[in-house]
């Protein structure tokens, strides 16, 4: 079967997927390999094999990205149940978002693969690389959902009203990035709909319980969360 793209009059072949009649060996094939894969072979490597391997075969018309994803996922969360690998538990299985963010690069290293003479090493390199990559960002997120927790904790008596509510979590929603150019008092008032002399207070008190602090001075002023110290 050719594996086609693009518009209708302006196909573009990737590479010619086996033959219909050898399909269902070759799923079995694969299935066997994915449930009895080679002892030695890391299991971060097996997700990457895996998911080229699928792509491959492409046994649907549709939806063959998704089911190669998907198995990836699941692949992923088994290898990182390995003691070398324990680091990525919960941070790496965001691979399928990190393929779609890098589509353009994920369908060049499938065609460098697939019309070639299937030498893996490329795909293999991209697809950790990209690993490595899902796996950075979603320890940021994680670290971030952990922080704006701790930091709730540490001001769960502080009785912060509704605007200042509002202000945190404005600031606190921007990271792990950061609220670019901090909280101005003029932001604050777009946010909060109050008079200048409400919000200036609002940020005044912020600041006293500890919630917030100033950076820069006079018209510049801003101020960014204050993170509690680590116990």
């Amino acid at each position: 079967m050719q594996v086609l793209s693009g518009a209708i009059g302006r196909e573009r072949l990737h590479f010619e997927a086996p033959a219909r009649d050898k399909l269902e060996g070759e799923l079995e094939a694969l299935l066997d390999w994915i449930a009895s894969p080679p002892p030695q072979l890391d299991g971060l490597v097996r997700a990457g094999l895996a998911h080229l391997w699928f792509l491959t075969l492409h046994p649907y018309e549709d939806g063959n990205g998704r089911l190669a994803r998907a198995i990836t996922d699941r692949l992923l969360a088994e290898a990182c149940k390995a003691p070398s690998h324990q680091a990525l538990s919960g941070r790496a299985l965001g691979i399928s978002a990190q393929i779609l963010r890098e589509r353009e690069g994920y369908y060049a290293a499938l065609e460098r693969c697939q019309r070639g003479n299937l030498d893996v090493t490329g795909w293999l390199s991209w697809f950790l690389e990209q690993l490595a990559a899902a796996a950075a960002t979603n320890g940021a997120v994680i670290d971030a959902v952990q922080r704006k927790a701790a930091f709730w904790w540490s001001h769960r008596h502080s009785g912060f009203n509704s605007r200042q509510q509002k202000l945190l979590n404005r600031l606190l929603d921007a990271e792990p990035e950061g609220f670019t150019g901090g909280m101005t008092l003029r932001k604050a008032i777009g946010l909060t709909k109050v008079s200048r002399a409400t919000a200036w207070r609002d940020l005044a008190e912020l600041v006293e319980k500890h919630a917030i602090e100033p950076i820069g001075e006079g018209r510049s002023r801003a101020y960014r969360i204050h993170w509690p110290a680590a116990s």
